[in-house]
């Protein structure tokens, strides 16, 4: 007798309530779009960053390291002159940015490089004081 009560006061269970699926859905489609497609852009964007380096263009390393790159074949190693007369070989992946010494310069975007040469962050334009200059 207790248990046709639970079932009378619960709806019958007959239909099962989809809302919940829904939002997992759309939480999934929500990460999807604010975190894994920004996520694969940069990557693809880093790849052809360091498939297009080449010879006599400044890099600096994921280390911090600072040079000009005097050697760089097809393979997983450049070599980089971090002083006069001072090479290192690096591994191509370490690489984290081109630096150029002109904005506006052959292949780089006018409108990407401040006059320090840094690019500033989508929150440093937003708000003011997130990867800006520093003094």
């Amino acid at each position: 007798m207790l248990v046709s009560e639970a079932w009378a006061q619960s709806g019958g269970g007959g239909s099962p309530d989809f809302s919940f699926l829904l939002m997992i859905v759309l939480l999934f489609v929500v990460m999807y779009f604010f975190m894994i497609r920004p996520q694969q852009r940069r990557a693809r964007e880093h790849r052809e960053m360091v498939a297009a380096v080449k010879r006599n263009d400044r890099i600096v390393t994921s280390g911090g390291l600072i040079g000009k790159i005097t050697k760089a074949g097809e393979g997983p190693e450049i070599e980089m002159e971090i002083a006069p007369e001072v090479k290192v070989s690096i591994d191509r992946n370490s690489i984290q940015g081109v630096l150029n010494k002109k904005p506006g310069g052959p292949g780089q975007k006018p409108s990407a490089a401040n006059d320090s040469g840094e690019r500033r962050s989508l929150l440093g334009g937003l708000f003011g004081g997130f990867g800006g200059r520093r003094n």
